[in-house]
């Protein structure tokens, strides 16, 4: 009798786990982190398209306000006569350039119109950063968007103010955010130093951090009120 209640319970037990493949799947530790990380913050990312006198310019965005209001590069819409952002489900919007700073600060923010509030990213503290610490990046490198990336923060620049990490950041990833563990933005995604032209794969990735950015928003909302 025992026995018979046991092959029961284990198959409806097997049953289940096979109907629903997410159940039966275990994931480390560490990779939960990630995928939980990228669930929640990949649909407050977009891919940025800018039509310039040359041709194109692509980066990447982080949503910060749920009316529409987007984080990027300066040096992503840089001259740009038209501007197109797509969201993580695939809509196209025009945006307009709100505010941009010079290139060493390389911010700027967009504003876009949706008939449905957007989902953001949350801000951490970049004051307290560690070398070591994890980080994850999400971005749009060569066209390929939503991609995941992680590294560590290798260095913490204090003369140029820049955060250094070795997270793949690819030509469209500017303006897209470094994340904490947490999935915080700790840092925007500036630029890749290769010293060989992209020859090889090496390549060293810096962000402005969060707090630079905050400031900067701030100071945009006082400027148009």
């Amino acid at each position: 009798m025992i026995s018979r209640i046991f092959r029961y319970v284990l198959t409806i037990s097997l049953s289940f786990a096979f109907l629903n493949p997410a159940f039966a799947r275990d994931y480390e530790p560490d990779e939960q982190i990630n995928i939980t990380v990228y669930e929640k913050i990949n649909p407050a990312i977009v891919a940025i398209d800018g039509e310039t006198v040359d041709g194109v310019s692509a980066g990447t965005g982080c949503i910060v306000s749920s009316d529409g209001l987007i984080l990027t590069g300066s040096h992503v819409v840089e001259d740009c006569k038209t501007i197109d952002v797509t969201t993580s489900n695939g809509q196209v919007y025009k945006a307009e350039l709100v505010s941009k700073m010079g290139k060493n600060k390389d911010l700027a923010l967009l504003k876009i119109s949706p008939t449905t509030n957007l989902r953001t990213v949350k801000f951490g503290d970049s004051s307290n950063i560690k070398v070591g610490q994890k980080v994850l990046a999400i971005g749009n490198p060569f066209g390929f968007t939503g991609t995941l990336t992680q590294g560590i923060i290798s260095r913490i620049d204090h003369s140029r103010n820049k955060i250094q990490t070795d997270a793949a950041i690819n030509p469209g990833c500017s303006g897209g955010p470094l994340l904490n563990s947490s999935g915080e933005v700790i840092g925007i995604n500036q630029s890749i130093y290769n010293p060989d032209n992209n020859i090889s794969n090496i390549g060293i990735g810096f962000a402005i951090p969060i707090n630079d950015a905050k400031k900067f928003i701030e100071a945009s909302k006082v400027v148009q009120k």
